[in-house]
C-alpha cells in the first residue's frame, strides 16, 4: 500500500495474495538470510540475490511503504519486489528485499514503529549487505517506495554509508499536506454522489486539521470527538439545506472508531508531523526520484516539486514523472485504488530499466 493510511476507502482488495510468474532461468543465486539489529531486539528475516560475478558488485535493499508488507512487496496479487529483485540482479545488482516488522521471519510490532524506525531499519539492512561477501560496500544503496521512500532519504541524511538513494512513489512532502491530498484524489476519484464527496472532504479537513494541532499532546483523542461532534452539527445543517437525492445509494460514513485508534498511535502522530525538509537538504549522495503520473495516493507534481526544492545543494538529483503509472508503477485506465487486482502488469518495465541504468551510471558498473 502507499505510506498513508487511507481513511475513507478500505483497500481489501489492493493487498489479497496472488501468485508471480518470475522466469526460472535465474543467472543469480537467491538465498534466504537473517541478521539482527544493534541491540538485538528486532530479528530480521530476508532474501538477497546475488548476481553471478566474480568481482564485487553494486547492491540496493528494497524498502516497503505503510501497512505491513512481506519481503516480496505482495499487493493486489502484485510481488512488486520479487520482480524488482530479479530484473536488478539479472543485470549485475545484489538485492536485499526483508520482511517488515511482526510479517514472516521479522520479529517486532509494526504497529509501534514509525518513519524514522524504518530509516533505522533500512540502516541496519544496509549494513549487513555491506559486509557480506561478494558486495562492493561502496556502491550499496537504498530503494524505498512510498514511505520506503522517506525511510530511504532519512537514512541517507543520517549515514554517510548510503551511496545513493531511489524514490519510487516515494512520500516527499509534509505529512498533514500528503494526507489532505491523498483523500482528496481518491474521494473525488471516487464512484459516489458530489454530494458525498463534499461530505467527505468537509470532515476529512476537520480531523487531519485536529489531529496536526494536537498530535503530541495525551488529550488528542478528546479534541478529535470533540472535533466530530462540532463537524456532525454542522453536517447535520448542511443535509437540511440539502436533502439526499432518493436515487444516491448507500448511506455516509465516517470510521470515527477506527481513525482515533490509527489517529492516536504512534506512527500517525509521527507521520502526521512529518516534514521532509530537513532531510532532503542533507541527502549528498545521488538520488533519483520516480512518480507515476496517475498515481492517486502519492500526487507526483507536488512530490517531486519538494524534492527539488529541497536538494538544490546536491547536483546529482533526477525527478522522473512515468506517464500514465498508477501507485505500483503499473500502466493503468481508471487508477482506481481497485485496479491494481485487475491489471495483468506487474511493474513498468521502462521503469524497471531506468533504475537499472541509472544504479550503472552512478556506480561505475556499466
Amino acid at each position: 500500500m502507499s505510506f498513508l493510511h487511507t481513511l475513507l476507502l478500505t483497500l481489501p482488495s489492493f493487498f489479497h495474495p496472488g501468485t508471480q510468474a518470475v522466469a526460472i532461468d535465474t543467472p543469480y543465486q537467491s538465498v534466504n538470510v537473517d541478521y539482527y539489529n544493534a541491540d538485538s531486539t528486532i530479528h530480521f528475516g530476508a532474501t538477497l540475490t546475488m548476481p553471478h560475478t566474480r568481482k564485487p558488485c553494486p547492491a540496493v535493499v528494497l524498502l516497503s511503504g505503510t501497512g505491513k508488507q512481506d519481503r516480496d512487496g505482495t499487493m493486489a496479487g502484485h510481488k512488486m519486489f520479487l520482480v524488482i529483485a530479479d530484473y536488478l540482479s539479472r543485470n549485475g545488482i545484489a538485492v536485499l528485499r526483508v520482511d517488515d516488522r511482526g510479517v514472516g521471519a521479522t520479529s517486532g510490532k509494526y504497529e509501534d514503529a514509525t518513519t524514522a524506525d524504518f530509516a533505522n531499519d533500512a540502516l541496519t539492512g544496509l549494513h549487513w549487505l555491506m559486509a557480506h561477501k561478494g558486495i562492493n560496500p561502496h556502491k550499496t544503496g537504498l530503494i524505498g517506495h512510498s514511505e520506503g521512500g522517506a525511510a530511504a532519504y532519512i537514512a541517507a541524511a543520517e549515514s554517510r554509508d548510503v551511496a545513493f538513494i531511489i524514490s519510487l512513489a516515494g512520500l516527499a512532502t509534509p505529512g498533514l499536506q500528503a494526507l489532505k491530498k491523498q483523500n482528496e484524489m481518491i474521494v473525488n476519484t471516487a464512484p459516489i454522489s458530489e454530494q458525498k464527496k463534499y461530505r467527505y472532504n468537509s470532515v476529512n479537513e476537520v480531523m487531519f486539521d485536529t489531529v496536526y494541532a494536537y498530535a503530541q499532546s495525551p488529550t488528542l483523542e478528546t479534541h478529535m470527538r470533540n472535533a466530530y461532534k462540532i463537524w456532525q452539527t454542522a453536517d447535520s445543517a448542511y443535509m437540511v439545506a440539502h436533502p439526499q437525492d432518493p436515487s444516491d445509494k448507500g448511506r455516509f460514513f465516517f470510521p470515527m472508531e477506527s481513525y482515533v485508534m490509527m489517529a492516536t498511535g504512534p506512527w500517525y502522530r509521527y507521520h502526521i508531523r512529518f516534514d521532509p525538509a530537513p532531510f532532503l537538504e542533507k541527502v549528498e549522495v545521488p538520488f533519483l526520484a520516480i512518480n507515476g503520473e496517475r498515481d492517486i495516493m502519492v500526487d507526483a507534481t507536488s512530490s517531486l516539486a519538494y524534492i527539488t526544492q529541497h536538494t538544490t545543494d546536491n547536483k546529482n538529483v533526477t525527478t522522473l514523472k512515468a506517464p500514465g503509472l498508477n501507485h505500483l508503477f503499473q500502466h493503468c485506465t481508471t487508477c482506481t485504488n481497485s485496479e491494481p487486482s485487475q491489471l495483468k502488469e506487474d511493474f513498468a518495465p521502462e521503469v524497471l530499466q531506468t533504475i537499472s541504468e541509472w544504479i550503472k551510471k552512478n556506480t561505475g558498473t556499466h
